[in-house]
């Protein structure tokens, strides 16, 4: 995105424009864009976060207040919850902040200006007496290599944390840190749309090479998908004064918090609630200099070196989550659970559907999917499948509920994810020669053991990425 040039690409600050046709045009009515809250830039679950002993959340809210549409929930607002924060604060003497990016259960995101270093960043603030473990894997993945060593060519595809502190206040002791801000995620760039094909292969090359320098560093991501993907973004970015900043997106929009009963508010909860800010735009206007991805939300991140996550432990959406986290609940995760999430990223990436439905439904009827699109697995899951009456009789047919309800095996889920999209918006398709090698390679990094998935390494050199990613990647 030039920011230099006129806004293009803003939207309403409403997630019902996600819900269009891809192949219809979108009449732009506000200068502020915005995201589905449910697609957070920084969404956090129960085990991204540690709780310190004492920490005061509360089961049960004593105050109410009237709902806002697309922020946060205002009665985490109390001693244990987020921090009020409103724009126009001032955070750690240094951080002016201009606009929210987004927030989850236990964090809320802000776009700051650092008047230290004249920049923006993404600060994203903790709820008190948390004791976050991204941070510490950001440290470690973001680190300088050292000089004697070659850098690793995904070394700059996850967030750099560029600073850590507290803030006191009502609500308790809070962490923060800084990493710089993104354009949007992916899941919000692709929703009902397509990339053009040429950038598909270059962010599936980077994404690739995001997760093979994490593992390199002895990390397993755990939780990768689309909403986990961001865009970085132009350097020019940062030349924009706030007044600018404004000028061209649009002053934040806030709207006054009032509690039910009517009674003033507590020192303890802000005046205002701010509408999350979209910085991106859609993927049928992303070029191959827009495709430099960043891998981020380290939440579910551990190192199994020092850390066992057993496969119970896995908190990867069921559509992406590797099969063994389901079969094998007393193993440790190890990082062949990533590759079979990475296969399931490059696939939406290169098209418009999941290759397994991303709609919330049981995980048994994912694991029937799985099986539809895939073949059999192995024997030994399938004997202790408890689920597998609903779908399967024991001869491995599906029952007469599940026959409607079949999914099509892996060559024709292509063509009903990919191809027939490519067809009808882009007026081409993927070749016969590529849709081989991508086929081939999603085989393998959707095998079910683990032991014979590729490894990202191996991933990098497979034949579609060699022949058809790695060469749009060096171009963008």
């Amino acid at each position: 995105m030039d920011i230099s040039s006129n806004n293009q690409h803003t939207m309403l600050r409403c997630s019902k424009i996600f819900a269009r046709p891809l192949n219809l045009p979108i009449t732009l009515a506000s200068p502020r864009p915005s995201i589905p809250v449910f697609q957070s830039l920084w969404r956090r679950k129960l085990s991204s976060v540690s709780f310190a002993p004492g920490s005061t959340m509360a089961a049960n809210h004593h105050a109410e207040y009237d709902w806002i549409e697309d922020v946060e929930q205002l009665e985490k607002y109390q001693p244990g919850g987020y921090h009020p924060i409103i724009v126009g604060d001032v955070l750690h003497d240094r951080y002016h902040i201009v606009d929210k990016l987004g927030f989850g259960g236990y964090s809320t995101v802000w776009l700051a200006r650092d008047a230290r270093l004249e920049r923006y960043v993404a600060l994203k603030v903790n709820i008190s007496e948390s004791i976050p473990r991204e941070a510490k894997v950001l440290k470690a993945l973001s680190a300088p290599p050292p000089s004697s060593s070659p850098v690793h060519p995904g070394y700059g595809l996850v967030p750099v944390l560029l600073d850590e502190f507290e803030v006191q206040g009502f609500n308790g002791k809070h962490t923060c840190y800084t990493v710089p801000p993104a354009q949007c995620n992916l899941r919000d760039a692709a929703f009902s749309r397509l990339f053009p094909l040429d950038v598909a292969r270059a962010l599936s090359y980077r994404v690739a090479q995001a997760v093979a320098y994490t593992h390199s560093q002895g990390y397993i991501h755990g939780d990768i998908h689309l909403s986990n993907i961001l865009v970085k973004l132009p350097s020019s970015f940062d030349k924009l004064s706030i007044k600018q900043f404004y000028e061209k997106y649009g002053e934040p929009e806030m709207i006054p918090i009032t509690r039910c009963d009517g009674a003033p508010l507590p020192p303890n909860v802000p005046a205002t609630a701010t509408l999350p800010l979209f910085l991106g735009k859609y993927a049928e206007k992303f070029v191959l200099s827009d495709a430099h991805p960043l891998l981020s939300d380290f939440g579910e991140a551990f190192s199994p070196a020092s850390e066992i996550r057993l496969g119970q432990d896995c908190h990867t959406p069921a559509a992406f989550r590797a099969p063994e986290a389901k079969f094998e609940l007393q193993i440790p995760l190890a990082y062949p659970s990533d590759i079979w999430s990475l296969a399931t990223a490059i696939w939406e990436i290169m098209g418009i559907k999941s290759i397994f439905s991303a709609e919330y439904m049981h995980e048994d009827e994912v694991t029937a999917q799985q099986i539809d699109v895939l073949g059999p697995m192995p024997s030994e899951w399938w004997q202790r499948w408890e689920g597998r009456p609903q779908f399967f009789d024991d001869h491995g047919d599906p029952t007469e509920s599940y026959k409607r309800n079949k999914w099509p095996p892996l060559e024709e889920r292509f063509e009903i994810c990919i191809q027939k999209w490519r067809r009808k918006f882009v007026g081409s398709e993927i070749e016969e020669d590529e849709k081989a090698a991508f086929l081939d390679l999603m085989r393998r990094m959707l095998s079910f053991r683990p032991e014979e998935r590729p490894t990202a390494e191996e991933v990098l050199m497979s034949d579609w990425m060699v022949k058809w990613a790695l060469p749009d990647c060096e171009r963008s």
